[in-house]
């Protein structure tokens, strides 16, 4: 029976109606893979925080000899690749693999590792647009990242510099490790009205904690905040602008399913994506007492009320 080793890197009280891997095993049984029946699939959850465990739970599935592994995001497929060069795996949710140095070419990833990026370099410069048009006389905008998250930072941090001059707003880097971080950050935007802050879509924040921290603070303080993916916008923050991260998890189990029929991940282009999806919480923005450009409530996929 073929064995699949899956590791995700998610709060364990992240708030997504329907898990990422019961997207994936659904996605795997529509291509004709049923989980105990003639596919073995295990799972391992690390908390964002934990690298020591994200170690040893991709020693767990190493050791277990699957035939594919699908590793998501950056931290866990770097513990992967340290250890092999044989096994082939499918990566979710990473930045840059060229920049990471998973691939070396998109096109030809070439070894063992291919997948699907979350990045499109003009989605970036996208969030500072989006906080314009909500707020026309911004003049600095705060980056709320997890700094350990290196590979993240080095990736987008130049690009949202570049956009932010083009758009003359001052870019304002807000490291946060914790609660008391995350009041400080948005805290001092609180006393100035042109100010909007962004909150980079990491699985730091993916748990319902941090992201109820979140919502409760900017809206306390009126900090119009823009972040990456609907489940952040779902729970409270005023937009979100993204890929739909269900989509990716489903193209990935495509992935996996042509491995296991022989294709070579080295053959396998990684993907970019193509399609982004808005979603605006009216509801957090009429307790900010802020009012939604039409134009920007037209160009939504969702407008939760």
């Amino acid at each position: 029976m073929p064995r699949v080793g899956v590791l995700r890197v998610i709060p364990g009280d992240n708030p997504q109606p329907e898990s990422p891997q019961a997207t994936f095993k659904k996605a795997l049984q529509a291509l004709g893979w049923t989980d105990g029946s003639n596919i073995r699939i295990d799972y391992r959850r690390a908390e964002p925080k934990d690298v020591a465990q994200i170690e040893i739970f991709a020693k767990e599935l190493l050791s277990l000899n699957p035939d594919v592994i699908l590793a998501h995001t950056s931290r866990a497929v770097a513990e992967f690749q340290r250890a092999t060069k044989e096994i082939p795996i499918v990566f979710v949710s990473v930045n840059d693999p060229v920049v990471s140095g998973f691939v070396t070419n998109l096109s030809h990833p070439g070894g063992n590792i291919t997948g699907f990026s979350n990045f499109e370099p003009t989605l970036v410069g996208k969030y500072i647009e989006i906080l314009k048009e909500i707020l026309p006389g911004m003049s600095a905008v705060s980056e709320m990242y997890y700094p350990d998250n290196t590979d993240r930072f080095r990736i987008t941090h130049p690009i949202l510099e570049a956009a932010a001059r083009y758009h003359g707003v001052e870019l304002i880097p807000a490291p946060v490790r914790n609660d008391a971080d995350i009041e400080h950050a948005i805290s001092t935007l609180g006393d100035k009205p042109t100010k909007g802050l962004i909150v980079a879509g990491e699985p730091f924040f993916g748990g319902r904690h941090n992201l109820d921290l979140i919502v409760s603070l900017t809206t306390r303080y009126h900090v119009p905040t823009v972040t990456t993916f609907r489940l952040f916008a779902a729970a409270g923050i005023l937009t979100s602008y993204g890929i739909d991260l269900a989509e990716q998890n489903r193209q990935a189990a495509g992935f996996v399913d042509r491995i296991l029929k022989g294709a070579h991940p080295g053959d396998l282009p990684v993907q970019l994506p193509t399609k982004f999806e808005m979603v605006i919480n009216i509801k957090t923005a009429k307790a900010m007492g802020l009012t939604i450009p039409p134009t920007l409530l037209a160009r939504a996929d969702e407008v939760i009320e």
